[in-house]
């Protein structure tokens, strides 16, 4: 489903313009990132698609229909919408949270709570959060099942504001890689807010970078954004080190993944001059054992020091120049889609694949 801003313009009584002649169209089954400094419109602009917000002037279409010409509550039950801190009923079960929507549409109950508890799976979580309520679960986990209730009515337009920033940066990548599985499954239309530019380039298949008063200053892909800022604005706000994010597009063929020396948790660890990666049975790296330590017994965990990024096989070099910039031991981490360590990567031969690719310049 497709969804289009025709000369949308929100203005308060006051006279302040929070929107501004929004001119632009989020393709379907696509994930388009609205990014800006505070106050330039991007929540408002989100909301005027479920009408939570009103337009005052231009159309919000849906499909080639404006949406203001239906019942808003109808609307609303057939667009899925997240936001910060995922909003759920406090006392009411996870399994009743996922099941609003239905409930309100005018599903039985039974099928409500299946349709629920399969929704559960598929974010990820154990069936037996199900009978929990929010209070108990992390903040990741709330974050989640917040994502769980908006795809609960299957509809094909999913909203999220900024819903994961109020989560620390290990859940949030969690929670930014689930949204992207998930997207490979369902293929929604997703509108997407957030003030981080990291997240925009991650997440979106379009990024539409906002300025303050509700103007649009560029909206394009990620990689066009990152190397062609359309003025002094945009190239500001992507940050200088654009060139870096850039490399998030860029393929990781050709970098070398070289032999690790590993030692297991439990097992003895004798005395070595090079730096050895500690990994759990599942060969899980766990951290890093500087060289020349002294183990009294087996490995522990706590003789070992933090290891930096990780950079998992198949995904863009920028994660693995990351892994080897962040490691203690200059040596990156390489692991498979389950964090099987397959091996490590060195800078130096990163950086020798990225200047030998034309797609760097």
């Amino acid at each position: 489903m497709t969804i289009e801003f025709r000369d949308v313009t929100k203005q308060y009584p006051d006279g302040t313009v929070a929107v501004d002649k929004l001119n632009l169209t989020v393709e379907d089954g696509t994930i388009t990132v609205f990014v800006g400094p505070s106050g330039c419109g991007k929540t408002t602009s989100l909301r005027m698609i479920n009408r939570m917000v009103e337009p005052t002037g231009g159309q919000v279409l849906l499909d080639g229909k404006d949406v203001a010409e239906g019942d808003p509550a109808l609307l609303r039950r057939g667009i899925g919408y997240v936001i910060q801190h995922a909003g759920l009923f406090p006392h009411r079960t996870v399994l009743d949270n996922i099941a609003t929507v239905p409930l309100l549409s005018g599903w039985d109950k039974g099928k409500a709570r299946k349709r629920a508890a399969e929704l559960l799976e598929i974010i990820g979580l154990p069936a037996e959060l199900g009978k929990r309520y929010p209070a108990q679960l992390s903040g990741g986990q709330q974050q989640r099942v917040g994502v769980a209730r908006a795809l609960a009515a299957d509809s094909p337009v999913l909203l999220m504001d900024e819903p994961f920033s109020a989560v620390d940066p290990i859940v949030r990548e969690d929670l930014q890689n689930e949204l992207l599985r998930l997207q490979s499954q369902l293929g929604k239309t997703i509108v997407f807010v957030t003030h981080d530019i990291d997240e925009a380039v991650r997440l979106g298949d379009k990024v539409a970078v906002m300025r303050v008063g509700g103007k649009l200053a560029q909206y394009g892909t990620p990689a066009d954004v990152l190397r062609h800022p359309v003025d002094d604005f945009v190239a500001s706000f992507v940050g200088r080190d654009r060139g870096y994010r850039g490399l998030s597009f860029l393929s990781a063929d050709g970098v070398e993944i070289k032999e690790l020396d590993l030692v297991e948790i439990g097992a003895p660890a004798p005395a070595s001059d090079g730096w050895r990666l500690g990994v759990n049975a599942e060969k899980q790296p766990r951290g890093w054992l500087p060289p020349n330590s002294t183990v009294d017994g087996a490995l522990s965990e706590t003789d070992l020091v933090a290891g930096g990024s990780l950079w998992v096989h198949g995904t863009p070099i920028r994660g693995a120049l990351d892994a080897a910039l962040s490691s203690p031991a200059s040596l990156g981490v390489v692991v498979d889609e389950d964090h099987r360590v397959l091996g490590g990567v060195v800078a130096r031969q990163v950086l020798d694949v990225i200047e030998a690719t034309p797609q760097a310049s």
